[in-house]
């Protein structure tokens, strides 16, 4: 998603009202099972409904308020079985899946199969405009229901999914995708009540989910209160009341707080206090590997992008950024130069292949200037760096980056970073198409497989392809290794289609990102997922 995230993903009129605002304040002043805790944060792109969002705010709360088929462990990241009993397949094409019985939703609803097929067919209707859409592709009559030509569509329900019983359903895909149970984690994938469908409106004021926590109250700009459901029948029950999720333009204003004792939890620590953040938290600094990396993409929706020889100008700019440097100066080295397009959290047996890059992610300002002039030049003199300024300290490595390419070329104009105000305002103008040059383009993974690392990002028309970039050998060798049985060959195969992301430079990966957060003494238990996002629901307050 997640556009970061993970990344991770506009918001009309009515969404953004405030949910029900019955308070604000920080955390619980107190301790114990039903203190509260208080974190930064900031508002999501869209209203929270699990098949549009795609950024990682949103995606943080959703994680908090609903539980699905699979869940991915906070420890190691595996897909671990949750509403799902059992999952069969015998083909890796038809699967039948059985939900767990005695779970319901927080207003007493209980969770079947068609909770879960009602949501996906909800979620890949096109007249529903949901932003993971892309998700249901893999499932047969996705084309009927949600056309990719513009025409409207002739089905409102998948013909891949069927409700055969109370707790079970069946799954069909349009082909052979053997690990599509290991996806069945991520937050689009998640079961919705009645009360969804039935009052839309009302439920997109306060959300109701079947996770351990319930969303209490929403201000939009201000802050989001989670509280504990005491209801809750999965094993890994909140072991606090309740968070508080505190709105910050501004990260490094987040620390302040933290520092001040405003604030229990940041969960990225900012740049600029990166230095110091050892001597004044202790071990309440967590600096940890994630399935994080940093990228600029490109609008390939712009003529500039998209015509001969711009991919020599995408790997000039890459090679004139000094990776080591920035990493090590503005860092200090949370970050590590990225040589591909995945992650080393998947491992090399899992698809992450160190070096695949080349020379084209390392420093060579001299070969970096002459790459530029052979593709034509900078798209009218000067690339400019688009970014949100209020959280991840994107100004400070943005304008870095800007400094190592003008260095490279001589010219101290040749890039400058251009701010957004705020991440929802920033993803907007992606999604609407705006960007006339490199944009910031984070991913956290939304489940710990190299095809998440790819797909999503870079497949024709895929939920995250921000930049709209199109490649048929690339397409191919994903549909090739989506039907391919034997793990490891498949894993090869996406590396064939990686392949194709390096030689035409479709995006310039910066750095592997590690999750970063510092906490008050009220707290322990605190720790980030391999996505780098806390585990709410373990942490205890003392």
């Amino acid at each position: 998603m997640r556009g970061a995230t993970h990344a991770t993903r506009a918001v009309c009129a009515a969404a953004a009202v405030a949910l029900a605002a019955t308070g604000c304040g920080g955390g619980g002043g107190g301790g114990g099972a039903d203190a509260v805790l208080s974190s930064s944060w900031g508002d999501p792109q869209n209203p929270l409904e699990p098949a549009n969002t795609n950024e990682v705010q949103g995606g943080k709360v959703l994680d908090m308020i609903f539980r699905g088929l699979k869940r991915y462990d906070p420890d190691s990241g595996d897909a671990q079985d949750m509403l799902a009993e059992k999952i069969e397949t015998s083909d890796s094409r038809d699967f039948t899946v059985t939900v767990k019985d005695g779970w319901t939703f927080s207003n007493g609803e209980k969770v079947t199969a068609k909770s879960f097929v009602d949501a996906w067919n909800y979620g890949a209707s096109l007249k529903n405009n949901q932003r993971n859409a892309y998700f249901f592709s893999y499932i047969e009559g996705y084309d009927k229901v949600h056309p990719e030509d513009g025409s409207e569509q002739t089905a409102d329900t998948l013909s891949g999914l069927e409700v055969t019983g109370d707790r079970t359903f069946t799954v069909r895909l349009n082909q052979k995708f053997s690990t599509f149970p290991d996806t069945l984690g991520y937050p689009a994938y998640a079961p919705l009540p009645r009360a969804f469908f039935d009052d839309h409106a009302g439920w997109l004021r306060k959300p109701v989910g079947n996770g351990p926590y319930q969303v209490d109250n929403y201000t939009r700009g201000s802050q989001m209160s989670l509280r504990r459901w005491d209801g809750y029948p999965g094993d890994d029950k909140a072991a606090n009341g309740g968070v508080d999720l505190k709105v910050y333009t501004d990260n490094n204003t987040a620390y302040t707080d933290l520092m001040a004792g405003n604030l229990d939890l940041v969960d990225d620590v900012p740049a600029a206090q990166l230095k110091n953040v050892g001597n004044d938290l202790g071990d309440r600094y967590i600096n940890t590997p994630a399935g994080i990396l940093q990228t600029l993409a490109f609008p390939y929706y712009d003529k500039n992008w998209n015509k001969s020889g711009s991919e020599k100008v995408r790997k000039g700019l890459s090679m004139a950024i000094d990776r080591d440097q920035i990493t090590k100066t503005i860092f200090q080295n949370t970050r590590t130069p990225a040589t591909d397009w995945t992650s080393p959290v998947l491992g090399e047996d899992g698809g992450y292949r160190k070096g695949l890059c080349g020379e084209a992610c390392e420093y060579k300002p001299d070969q970096a200037k002459k790459l530029i002039q052979d593709g034509g030049g900078l798209p009218g003199g000067q690339v400019k760096i688009t970014y949100n300024s209020d959280t991840g300290s994107h100004k400070q490595w943005v304008d870095a980056v800007c400094n190592s390419v003008n260095n490279a070329l001589g010219n101290d104009k040749a890039c400058v970073g251009n701010p957004v105000g705020t991440f929802a305002d920033f993803r907007n103008q992606i999604t609407d198409k705006k960007m006339s040059g490199p944009f910031r383009a984070g991913w956290q993974m939304d489940y710990p497989l190299i095809q998440n690392f790819l797909q999503p990002l870079y497949y024709t028309n895929a939920s995250s392809n921000d930049g709209k970039w199109s490649n048929d050998e690339f397409d191919g060798l994903i549909d090739k290794a989506n039907g391919q049985t034997d793990t490891a060959e498949a894993i090869r195969t996406f590396q064939q289609a990686e392949g194709v992301v390096r030689d035409n430079m479709a995006a310039i990966p910066l750095w592997y990102q590690n999750g970063s957060a510092g906490y008050s003494d009220r707290l322990s238990g605190v720790k980030l997922n391999p996505f780098s996002v806390p585990v709410y629901n373990e942490i205890k307050v003392s």
